[in-house]
């Protein structure tokens, strides 16, 4: 059914970029980016701090193998962040532009 994505990027131009191409490819009816947020992670080995950006992206299952393709390629990042879940219940108006937005 319908989908959220996240993804964190590390500049706002950036998150604005892959968040653009995702609605102008309708992978996705829209993205929200919000930040500057911290972001604690591990990577090879440290733990690191980061300012990134959050994409909350809407799309739907059918579209998510593509959108995730897709962000993989348009990302700067060696691992993007790539993670879905469902939404189990929203507004039937909103739900039916979210489909008709990402035919």
């Amino acid at each position: 059914m319908h989908r959220i994505v996240f993804s964190t990027a590390g500049s706002q131009e950036e998150a604005r970029r892959i968040g653009q191409q995702l609605v102008e490819r309708s992978l996705a009816a829209c993205v929200n980016l919000l930040g500057p947020i911290e972001s604690i992670y591990r990577w090879q080995g440290q733990v690191e701090t980061a300012r990134e950006f959050l994409l909350l992206i809407k799309t739907t299952a059918e579209r998510y193998p593509e959108l995730q393709e897709a962000l993989t390629t348009l990302h700067s990042y060696e691992v993007p962040e790539c993670v879905a879940v469902a939404i189990a219940e929203g507004s039937a108006p909103y739900l039916a532009w979210l489909a008709e937005s990402v035919r």
